[in-house]
């Protein structure tokens, strides 16, 4: 049954504006600064670098300047070259060594920051209600999520490597510039820097939101992709392959149109980034070839000239796409940040203490209002008590409210009106994990891990020895099946547990519910997917796990029943009727209606 009416992906919000942005650098700061001697090791190995790079024209303008024969002897001109040579190749080999020890030591960071938050994230949207899940759509929702990590990566490594690394470089280049030459240099160098800088940003804001069309396309595609594989056999049984194909489709043709887009653009941006590093480039060696003609400079100064501007120009020429990939990567990170931010609806309460007095537990409910929507009320003024250690069966047509009674008590939704209490405990001033591990459910809608049987048993309680599942199984009827499998224990269930049948994903619902051994028991149409034979079987053996334990019993069957201490009988939200199953039937009101309905059905059968 699904409730919350929301069926379409959540669309988080971009957040292009330049707050928004360092909005989330700031969420992003705290994660890397966990590492922070790595984050310093990792700047001064960058900083080193960039030294590094900045002496190599230094040094090989001294080394061409050196080769002029006619100021130097022939044993100045063998040593001096040589001495040169060794230091020029030292400085490459330390720009090099550098950048990898930088790399080395700055990688646990990125991926330690990468891993907190996924964790963080995948944590955070299980604390989240039951409304959010039911409302989600899972393929654009992990897709947010697996560019949001990749984001992390992308975003540390070009801005702190990229584009601060080539900040400090362009500093350094201007002051030797200043130092070296007149302001007509540095003049030149900066003018086409601040054009390049500001074109280029321009052009990518311009473009970037061909990249979230595309990334919301991308999105779109892959939900319907998952949506139709999970459902499969709804599919098939109604030959919609071809409808499916053509929703998908529409989905990557708007991503294509959105690609292309951004491909045709990044044309145009290209293109004015090199007429502006082609026209910088030109006029300083115009102004080099001047200072050399009118001998003020050298041939090696010309040259350490030309090296300098290709130093700059080649990380620059990047610029736009490391840019974009930035913005990009902090639009990702937003998104997921977003999914972080989502409100928890149910929280635990401040100073919540654990769920106690959990040997002889009593359930009560009292004057429970509940609706999931304003205008849809499901539960009006709904009150009864479970004894300790007794079993009380709720009955009634669906829609009734009768598997909301289970969700309530499992802390899903908070009530809107009364009170809920277990062991006299109001169940919204508990932790939610006390409270949770303290009931056992085997729900109507059995949803199974794609992994072995033995693991979905396990997840009752993991950790649990083999001897502990297999005694689990036994008593819910599935052991002789698993061991008639060739794989036993260890044969896959597949996706939501589709290889097995309806009977026996319920049956291993049940057993791993035996297996956590809870002292509250909740049994929500627990065998509605087994046949005669096995449902009177498990019916038995859950009646004998039951002895002792406080249980919640929703049935459709009402030859379930029959053995509780009280049955209710729900009909719009509220109790009808209670009273044992004989007292039910001889006050001849709606629960005998129903028994009386549900004979002649059976008897019709034979």
């Amino acid at each position: 049954m699904r409730h919350g009416g929301g069926s379409g992906y959540i669309d988080l919000p971009d957040t292009p504006r330049q707050a928004s942005d360092w909005a989330t650098l700031r969420r992003l700061l705290p994660y890397l600064w966990q590492y922070k001697w790595r984050v310093l090791a990792a700047i001064a190995f960058m900083l080193g670098a960039k030294l590094a790079n900045v002496g190599v024209p230094l040094l090989l303008k001294d080394l061409i300047d050196a080769m002029d024969v006619k100021d130097h002897g022939a044993a100045r001109l063998l040593v001096v070259p040589v001495g040169l040579l060794l230091a020029y190749g030292g400085l490459r080999l330390c720009t090099s060594i550098f950048n990898e020890l930088r790399e080395l030591v700055f990688a646990k960071a990125t991926y330690g920051a990468a891993r907190s938050i996924a964790l963080a994230t995948f944590k955070h949207l299980h604390s989240l209600s039951l409304r959010f899940h039911l409302e989600r759509q899972t393929g654009g929702m992990t897709r947010d999520i697996e560019r949001g990590v990749r984001g992390i990566e992308s975003m540390v490594s070009f801005a702190l490597f990229n584009i601060i690394a080539t900040l400090i470089e362009v500093l350094l280049v201007l002051g030797v510039l200043g130092a070296k030459f007149d302001w007509r240099f540095v003049a030149v160098t900066l003018t086409a820097l601040v054009l390049y800088i500001a074109f280029t940003v321009l052009v990518t804001e311009w473009r970037i939101e061909f990249r979230r069309e595309a990334n919301r396309s991308d999105s779109a595609a892959n939900t319907k992709a998952i949506d139709a594989l999970l459902n499969y056999e709804t599919v098939k049984y109604f030959n919609n392959e071809q409808f499916e194909a053509s929703r998908y489709d529409e989905s990557l043709e708007r991503f294509r149109r959105a690609q292309l887009k951004s491909r045709s653009s990044l044309g145009l941006l290209n293109a004015g980034q090199q007429l502006i590093i082609a026209s910088a480039l030109i006029a300083m060696l115009w102004l080099a070839t001047q200072g050399v003609v009118q001998g003020r400079l050298s041939i090696g100064d010309l040259v350490m000239v030309n090296a300098f501007m290709i130093q700059i120009y080649i990380p620059l020429n990047f610029l736009g796409v490391i840019y974009r990939e930035i913005k990009q990567s902090l639009t990702d990170l937003a998104r997921m940040f977003v999914l972080m931010d989502k409100e928890r609806e149910v929280q635990d309460a401040p100073g919540a203490q654990p769920l106690a007095g959990l040997d002889a537990p009593v359930v009560r409910f009292e004057g429970v209002h509940f609706a999931y929507a304003p205008d849809r009320p499901i539960l009006q003024g709904v009150s009864f008590e479970i004894p300790a250690g007794k079993t009380v069966a709720v009955v009634g047509p669906s829609g009734a409210g009768k598997s909301t009674l289970a969700r309530l008590l499992f802390r899903f939704y908070d009530i809107q009106q009364g009170a809920i209490t277990i062991a006299g405990q109001d169940i919204r001033q508990v932790t939610q994990d006390s409270l949770r591990r303290a009931i056992g459910i085997v729900p109507q809608d059995t949803v199974l891990f794609n992994d072995t049987i033995a693991y979905n048993i396990a997840y009752g309680r993991p950790g649990a020895s083999q001897h502990e599942v297999q005694q689990a199984a036994r008593a819910a009827h599935i052991h002789d099946f698993i061991a008639s499998t060739p794989q036993g224990y260890d044969a896959m269930v597949g996706e939501r547990g589709l290889k097995l049948s309806g009977g026996e994903k319920q049956r291993v619902a049940i057993a791993r519910t035996l297996l956590k051994n809870p002292p509250i028991l909740v049994f929500d149409e627990a065998t509605s997917a087994l046949d005669s034979s096995n449902e009177r079987a498990i019916q038995a053996e859950l009646r004998s796990v039951a002895q002792g334990k406080t249980t919640l019993v929703i049935a459709h069957r009402l030859s379930t029943v029959v053995d509780a201490h009280e049955i209710l009988v729900m009909e719009q939200g509220r109790i009808v009727e209670r009273g044992t199953h004989a007292a039910l039937l001889a006050a001849g009101g709606r629960y005998a209606a129903m028994w009386n309905l549900q004979r002649d059905i059976d008897q019709n059968r034979l």
